[in-house]
């Protein structure tokens, strides 16, 4: 990797590291160039001798943050092919928070072969083309989007008094940001896709 005009070199992993930490604290709208130089302690213009601008910045910290998930093979059913696929992403994320964001936002380029992967087993099972973009978009939705409903600061506002259903389940809050949670929106997801397989060999045509 290059050195910065004042001698210094930085790795690629602490780019990464520097990035993601903005994207936890501040948000996926608040990481720029100069707010990286700032968290890694060095010059605005830094940064631009390892990577060209935001986009090219969030290329690396996907592509480095994603490392290491492998396509499931063809063997065994396609529902359990999804999960395995997915249980793996999921595991990053939790890994690396504030990935969600970045992944929700946009659909960088260099993770064309993740994008495939997920394709693939849907067009195994037997969707249509049609049906596979908007299945896709149904797991990438839940996959990085459950942060957004989920967020940090879970307490009530004050003044504002729960309706009695709502407030029996927000006591299970918690929930959200573990296992079980993700399990039970997986097993709905899944179910759902099946149900939409059967209709679509039925020839059932969804309004437009």
């Amino acid at each position: 990797m290059q050195t910065s005009g004042g001698g210094n070199t930085l790795s690629e992993a602490e780019i990464v590291e520097a990035a993601l930490r903005v994207v936890r604290t501040d948000g996926l709208e608040k990481l720029s160039m100069r707010r990286l130089s700032r968290e890694l302690g060095v010059s605005p213009m830094a940064p631009y001798y390892y990577v060209a601008d935001k986009r090219e910045l969030l290329d690396l910290v996907v592509t480095a943050a994603l490392s290491g998930v492998r396509r499931p093979g063809p063997e065994g059913p396609w529902q359990q092919r999804l999960r395995e696929l997915i249980d793996q992403i999921d595991e990053k994320l939790r890994k690396h928070p504030g990935l969600g964001d970045v992944l929700l936002d946009q659909m960088l380029g260099k993770q064309l072969d993740l994008i495939a992967a997920v394709m693939e087993i849907l067009f195994d099972a037997g969707f249509d083309d049609r049906n596979v973009l908007s299945a896709y978009a149904t797991v990438h939705t839940y996959l990085f989007g459950r942060a957004r409903v989920n967020p940090r600061d879970r307490s009530t506002p004050a003044g504002v008094t729960l309706p009695d259903p709502v407030e029996r389940a927000m006591r299970h809050i918690g929930d959200l940001r573990g296992r079980y949670s993700y399990e039970f929106g997986m097993d709905v997801l899944v179910a759902g896709l099946e149900v939409q397989l059967v209709r679509q060999r039925e020839g059932h045509v969804p309004s437009k």
